[in-house]
């Protein structure tokens, strides 16, 4: 598990570690610079003749200590300070004089001519407003070279807390970041502008611990641990009895997916409520679920079957008609009084959102604390009544405001999708690719998700837990059938190779 935080509060980890904890700021300095330039002979980058580019702030300080040791170790180093001199902090100063005492040249302008390897070290986490002018120039002009770019600490020009480009920004093949990865390195744009990304620990103390950090992430060894380990005296009742009420007419594909997921994940039992018409095909597909007609009494039906469930995931394919609208509404209902966890995607979140306002919020309200929400970024704009424009924006925040109004764990999804909650640190998920991006990926994660549940994990950390893996399934399909030619159902055949990861940690416990 990792933390990823903002600008302010890597500022604010500063400021404790060298006025609390009292390690002096020109020994962080050193720290980060030595463990840029390791970063960067660790990749084999060529840095036979470096430009060093530095601002007047402490990032420039930390600029000018790696342009010391790159000379130190014997390579071409060309330093050109673009910050104006009066205005350079007191580190940055003395780190100035160092250079210049072991024999380097600071320039003023960055001098015409080829380079094997570009540092970035003009503007540091603190960056609030646009670059414009002579530094926009500047950051133009470090891209446009012939060579390895390496930001310090964050590619100048992106904001720390959201990513957002900032004007322009300089576009790093490798980020070296100190202490903990920043969110304007991981949310898009500024993923883009980042590239590798490499955490390094320099001794930075955050206050509070992981308290005043903003998100957590998983990394792939954290599947083992998370994920329960399954008993071996245990039957398919132990793992839960999971209903599926998913799929219209026509739309049998959106059931498999789900409820295949949700088996893959581990779930003992899934049964899908489905009409008679898919019945041929899902038994055919996947024989290991029970499948139910609606019969012609739904309403009662549905009752009977929500009472026999322990897990229930609804929306997938269900289409927006009177009689899915009526399913949804009387499981909300059901939900009020019943504490079952339910997973709501797609045409449920639609035909939610396209209720009266007053009767969704009672719904809502009642209901909230069963349910995990699994909108993208349209089915979310529409839940809120906004724009898809006004949503994007500030999808974070909405998706805390949202989940702190209604008790609902809301998974929103994006090409960095996270996970709110209540009094949760918010998951940001870092796993997953491009290759993803196709018909039916959705109802794979409402599969998963509703298989965490079913092992019987708590709503938010199966919606983080079933968001990694969803992504790590990706990642392992890219890499064995490449970035155009992924399915949705290809993510659920991924599902084993990740989840060896707790076969692994069960033997190695033992």
């Amino acid at each position: 598990m990792k933390y990823i935080i903002d600008g302010r509060t890597m500022k604010a980890a500063d400021a404790y570690t060298i006025g609390t904890i009292g390690i002096p700021s020109l020994v962080l300095m050193e720290r980060a610079a030595l463990k840029v330039v390791e970063a960067a002979e660790r990749e084999r980058l060529n840095l036979s003749k470096s430009l060093i580019v530095c601002g007047s702030g402490n990032n420039g300080g930390d600029g000018f200590a790696v342009g010391r040791l790159l000379l130190e170790k014997g390579y071409g180093v060309t330093a050109v300070l673009v910050g104006n001199p009066d205005h350079c902090t007191e580190e940055t100063k003395t780190q100035i004089q160092i250079f210049e005492a072991v024999g380097g040249t600071v320039k003023r302008e960055i001098p015409e001519g080829r380079y094997t390897a570009v540092f970035d070290a003009v503007f540091g986490i603190g960056l609030s407003r646009p670059v414009e002018g002579r530094y926009a120039g500047i950051l133009e002009q470090m891209n446009r070279l012939d060579a390895a770019k390496i930001a310090v600490d964050i590619p100048s020009g992106i904001d720390a807390g959201n990513g957002e480009i900032l004007g322009t920004a300089f576009r790093a093949d490798l980020t070296v970041t100190f202490a903990y990865q920043k969110a304007g390195m991981v949310l898009y744009p500024g993923a883009f502008c980042a590239g590798k990304v490499c955490v390094e620990d320099i001794g930075i103390y955050l206050r509070g611990g992981v308290e005043g950090t903003r998100y957590l992430t998983y990394e792939r060894k954290d599947v083992g641990r998370l994920c329960p380990q399954r008993k071996d005296d245990a039957h398919k009742g132990t793992y839960g009895k999971v209903l599926m009420i998913t799929g219209s007419q026509g739309m049998a594909g959106a059931a498999i997916l789900s409820a295949k997921a949700a088996y893959r994940m581990g779930s003992g039992l899934v049964r899908i409520l489905t009409p008679e018409s898919n019945r041929e095909v899902l038994q055919a597909t996947l024989p290991e679920a029970v499948i139910t007609p609606y019969g012609e009494d739904l309403k009662n039906q549905l009752e009977e079957l929500l009472n026999w469930a322990d897990v229930i995931c609804a929306g997938c394919g269900l289409g927006t008609d009177i009689q899915a609208g009526m399913i949804i509404e009387h499981l909300l209902v059901y939900l009020g009084t019943h504490r079952k966890y339910c997973v709501m995607d797609a045409d449920g979140l639609n035909l939610i959102s396209g209720m009266e306002e007053e009767r969704r919020n009672t719904y809502l309200k009642a209901a909230g604390s069963s349910l995990i929400f699994t909108p993208h970024i349209r089915e979310f704009a529409r839940l809120l009544g906004k724009t898809t424009e006004e949503t994007k924006k500030n999808r974070i925040g909405l998706a805390q405001e949202y989940a702190k109004t209604y008790n609902i764990i809301l998974t929103a999804k994006d090409a960095r999708t996270v996970v709110a909650g209540e009094g949760r640190i918010p998951y940001l998920n870092t796993s997953g690719n491009g290759a993803m991006a196709k018909a039916g990926s959705g109802d794979v994660l409402a599969g998963m998700i509703t298989g965490c549940l079913a092992l019987g994990m708590d709503r938010f950390d199966a919606a983080a837990l079933g968001v990694f893996i969803h992504g790590l399934c990706g990642d392992e399909a890219r890499e064995k059938l490449g970035a155009h030619s992924v399915l949705a159902g290809d993510l659920i055949e991924m599902a084993s190779a990740v989840l060896q990861e707790i076969e692994r940690r069960k033997v190695q416990s033992k």
